[in-house]
């Protein structure tokens, strides 16, 4: 499991499996959002199965999946909901982390710098460069 910290609140990573949250909660991890739609691949856990692994582990958990390129609005406000909500800190997983990082910076933009937000992405390994457009429009919203 490769975590990478976006702030000192959040974390993201590629997909986890069930039995990396005990791992995680040993880490000092509250809460996961799992932001991967069920289904995508045959070996993902259902977020169920997370949900109820989280629980055992004492985390909270939250589902706010991300179809691949379609950040909409909602989707959004759901994770900066979840964020506001769950108990830090937090790791948010998708496939890769891209999705994860991408929709965090899109809630981002609204009280932090889109330069600021393609910086700490860049640092973690992700590369935001298509979404800044979007995210400097986000600053005036």
């Amino acid at each position: 499991m490769q975590i990478r910290p976006l702030t000192d609140q959040l974390s993201v990573s590629p997909q986890i499996g069930l039995d990396d949250l005990a791992q995680l909660a040993s880490a000092g991890f509250r809460s996961v959002i799992n932001n991967r739609p069920d289904g995508e691949a045959t070996d993902q856990p259902s977020s169920a199965q997370l949900a109820e692994a989280a629980a055992r582990h004492g985390m909270g958990y939250r589902y706010v999946p991300v179809v691949p390129g379609q950040f909409d609005q909602g989707t959004i406000d759901a994770m900066a909901q979840a964020l506001d909500a769950l108990p830090p800190p937090v790791l948010a997983f998708c496939r890769t982390g891209t999705r994860s990082t991408s929709v965090w910076a899109l809630q981002a933009c609204r009280h932090t710098e889109a330069d600021e937000l393609l910086k700490i992405a860049r640092e973690a390994g992700y590369d935001l460069g298509a979404l800044a457009p979007r995210l400097r429009a986000g600053q005036d919203a």
